[in-house]
């Protein structure tokens, strides 16, 4: 612990190396590998079924792989028992005693690991501190609220100081508001700390706000490993582009010219300009990057199209545009100060740069 009285983690590299393993028949982490260094988090993302919470459940100790390897500070510890990998872990229900206080809760870690009083009470002010709950020693579970019991179940995972946190699903329950309050709580405490995060979500905007790195996986598959910006701007697939955000994909071919920008032609015969990517039969385009009006009449991609629909979405408005070979597209702009911009049945110019559209394997 550190002289002033806070915490003195020292987050330990992790890597899990070829991960795999079955229920029976049931394939659900296939040669999953990924590192995260010392410090950083990464958060494991995928829909109900991806695989994610096992993958999780394996480096916590709780199920042990088929096959693979998992190294913290580059020691094997894929046969060490939970209790002696000295992991934090933050369950998806939190998992508190309800028939112990909020200052119990967090001392229960530290006494299991006979701890000395004096330093306990100490570690326990400390951690408290630390999730900004002091006054709510003496008070159950059964009275706070869920982003309370959140707190509490975090002080007690880093009460010890552990080299490596595991977070499975932990503002699920939560309210949109306060959900959005904790992601930004949660990687502040995360960067303070320096501990080393691995965290599971189906939540792309959660996933992006808090990593330093995403998984995406789905079906037991790690589709891709990278940073948030890569994984959104350039995803590895069309899954991963269908995840991540909004995206219009349009099917077609792609040709490669001797020379200038590749082709892509949809089935409907649209001929986009694009920088390629990786050589599938989809191509997307984000709907930010759609222009509309004036805007895209010097855009490189640029279609007579008319307007569909339009939705209103707060500070944005999104067009469902139909371009005249009766292909689709949505543009997300900002909202107009006043008045509206387009309107249904109007025909505009819609366009995009480039650079701005990528073609992704299935």
């Amino acid at each position: 612990m550190a002289e002033d009285g806070g915490f003195s983690i020292r987050g330990a590299s992790l890597e899990a190396r070829g991960l795999s393993k079955a229920f029976g028949e049931a394939r659900v982490v296939s040669d999953v590998s990924f590192r995260v260094e010392g410090g950083a988090l990464l958060t494991l993302l995928g829909p109900s079924g991806s695989g994610k919470t096992t993958t999780l459940r394996m480096i916590a100790g709780f199920e042990d792989p088929d096959a693979g390897q998992i190294l913290l500070a580059d020691e094997d510890i894929t046969d060490r028992p939970a209790h002696r990998r000295n992991i934090g872990v933050v369950f998806q229900q939190y998992a508190l005693f309800p028939h112990l206080t909020v200052a119990q809760n967090v001392t229960y870690p530290l006494e299991m690991r006979r701890v000395g009083r004096a330093e306990i009470r100490s570690r326990v002010g400390a951690a408290l501190d630390l999730v900004r709950l002091q006054g709510f020693e003496t008070r159950y579970p059964r009275q706070l609220s869920g982003g309370q019991q959140q707190r509490v179940a975090l002080a007690r995972a880093l009460v010890f100081e552990p080299p490596v946190l595991l977070m499975d699903e932990p503002l699920g329950a939560l309210d949109k508001r306060l959900r959005e309050t904790m992601q930004v709580e949660l990687r502040r405490l995360q960067q303070q700390l320096g501990i080393t995060t691995v965290s599971v979500t189906h939540d792309q905007v959660e996933a992006l706000v808090m990593s330093d790195l995403i998984a995406v996986m789905d079906g037991g598959v790690l589709h891709q490993l990278a940073p948030p910006l890569e994984v959104y701007q350039r995803p590895a697939s069309q899954f991963v582009a269908d995840f991540i955000g909004e995206s219009n994909l349009l099917m077609g071919t792609l040709s490669e010219p001797a020379a200038g920008p590749l082709t892509f032609t949809t089935a409907k015969g649209l001929r986009i300009r694009t920088d390629g990517g990786a050589r599938g039969t989809a191509l997307i385009i984000r709907p930010e990057h759609v222009r509309i009006g004036p805007e895209a009449e010097r855009a490189t991609n640029r279609y007579t199209a008319e307007v569909l629909e339009v939705l209103y979405v707060g500070d944005l408005v999104k067009y469902r545009v139909v371009a005249e070979t009766g292909d689709e597209l949505w543009a997300k702009t900002l909202a107009p100060a006043t008045g509206q911009r387009w309107g249904k049945g109007q025909r505009v110019t819609v366009g995009w740069e480039t650079g701005d559209s990528l073609t992704v394997s299935a």
